[in-house]
């Protein structure tokens, strides 16, 4: 890896974290909406690779540096090797555990470096643990979970019904969230989606639900995504029947 993607300037857990959630979405990004660009990258004839992410959400498949020690701590070396030995989604997961690890350690790495004490370290460990692993993302655990804590809270039942009825008109995809509208006629039906899904989190970046941003729910994952992670416009969102995400829609691809 080139130094220059370390963050020299960096002195604080705040600029620590920025650092890491740029990593983390651009890993999250190979793993989910460019999965089928990672797994042809990551051919079992080549050498030893690794998935790099970098603090401007772009991601890489690479040799190892050449340095020793390397400038930053490296990711897991060969994940090309285990690509054809495997079901997909265990490679996938396998690759998003050992990235998790990496970040971690990338960040610890530059509170180190930085002379970190015991509460700036506690205050970055605070809010990398905030957001959910990439392993979570990759393979829906999150989501699941809270799908299994809103079907065992009664109250959720009848905000769950109320929200069905409202996107249950025709030719809209089965699940889908536009903007909020500030007029007082939709302001009650648009605080019950946003109690619902407070606490979903986008199956390509991760992140949180916004109540001002354009969302849409894959028909077969159940996974939601920002419309902008998976490239939808609510315009184009109305002719969509049954919605496919990236990964669902790749799933089926020929493999030589």
């Amino acid at each position: 890896m080139d130094g220059d993607d370390v963050p020299r300037l960096s002195r604080s857990p705040d600029e620590i974290f920025r650092d890491f959630r740029g990593r983390r979405a651009g890993i999250i990004k190979a793993l989910t909406t460019d999965v089928e660009k990672f797994y042809r990258m990551c051919d079992p004839e080549k050498e030893n690779l690794c998935l790099y992410g970098f603090p401007n959400e772009t991601w890489e498949v690479n040799l190892p540096a050449e340095e020793v020690p390397p400038e930053l701590p490296e990711p897991a070396l060969g994940i090309n090797f285990a690509r054809d030995g495997m079901d997909e989604k265990d490679w996938l997961a396998l690759v998003a555990v050992h990235s998790d690890s990496w970040l971690l350690g990338v960040a610890f790495y530059f509170g180190a470096r930085f002379g970190f004490d015991k509460d700036s370290r506690m205050r970055l460990y605070n809010m990398i643990n905030s957001l959910p692993t990439i392993f979570e993302v990759v393979t829906g655990t999150t989501t699941k979970k809270q799908s299994r804590d809103k079907n065992a809270n009664g109250s959720s039942k009848s905000n769950k019904s109320s929200s069905k009825k409202k996107l249950a008109e025709p030719q809209k995809p089965s699940k889908m969230l536009p903007p909020r509208n500030d007029d007082d006629h939709s302001r009650e039906e648009d605080e019950v989606d946003d109690q619902e899904h407070e606490n979903t989190l986008c199956g390509a970046c991760g992140d949180n639900y916004a109540h001002d941003e354009f969302w849409i729910c894959c028909d077969v994952c159940e996974k939601w995504f920002h419309g902008k992670c998976v490239k939808v416009t609510p315009a184009r969102a109305e002719h969509i029947k049954h919605y496919k995400c990236p990964s669902c829609s790749n799933n089926k691809r020929a493999r030589v």
